[in-house]
């Protein structure tokens, strides 16, 4: 089962109502409605793609240890993986995927790191809950995401849904912005330059971790 498949399917579940969820379809009407606003504004089409300069960013993981893009490319191509955060049944899907593909990645030479606006404690959560070898850095306020031109505002009708669904951004992230990054996944070349470049303003549809393997190659073999 491709990992859209399992996207869809929890998708199916969820907005049926069935066990545990038991949504109002109003809510998911405003969630639908929330997805099309930010398809329609165009921000994706606003995002870095393939052939643009990524942004180096110096960002901590759930230990507080600084990791570098500069070091991690110093060493070989990186993927890069922007996700909203630990209480996001779908993000977590994906680095359970991500997690899975890890040896393919790293036996490209390639470095794999997850970015969330969240706090290290949360990020340790969503290593421990997705039994995760590689690391979550935390982007406060979502400056990293911005700099790749992910970050965007919530809706206030929507901070209003999630306040009621105690889903609180503000605690999660330590941050009282309501603001959040559009999924994104980029392969980063040894340059420094965009290789790969996906970015969904529909948080339920994410790309197959292996369709980054070319662009991991086409790395590979250019350092030879």
């Amino acid at each position: 089962m491709t990992l859209q498949d399992k996207l869809d399917a929890f998708k199916a579940d969820f907005e049926a109502g069935k066990p545990p969820y038991n949504v109002p379809y109003s809510v998911i009407e405003t969630m639908h409605r929330a997805t099309a606003e930010l398809i329609a504004s165009g921000a994706a089409a606003r995002a870095l793609k393939a052939g643009d300069k990524a942004p180096a960013f110096t960002l901590n993981d759930p230990d507080g240890n600084p990791v570098s893009s500069r070091d991690l490319l110093a060493h070989g191509p990186l993927v890069v993986s922007f996700y909203r955060g630990v209480w996001c049944p779908y993000c977590n899907m994906e680095l359970q995927a991500l997690q899975e593909t890890l040896p393919e990645f790293e036996k490209l030479g390639a470095s794999l790191v997850a970015i969330s606006p969240q706090t290290a404690p949360n990020s340790r959560k969503s290593v421990r809950q997705n039994n995760l070898d590689f690391p979550i850095l935390s982007d406060t306020h979502n400056d990293v995401a911005a700099a790749f031109g992910l970050r965007f505002a919530l809706p206030d009708y929507l901070v209003e849904l999630y306040k009621g669904l105690k889903n609180d951004l503000p605690s999660f992230n330590g941050d009282p912005s309501w603001t959040l990054p559009m999924p994104g996944r980029f392969v980063i070349g040894h340059d420094g330059v965009i290789l790969y470049a996906e970015v969904n303003p529909d948080y339920t549809r994410r790309p197959e971790p292996a369709n980054m393997l070319p662009a991991l190659r086409h790395a590979a073999s250019a350092a030879v």
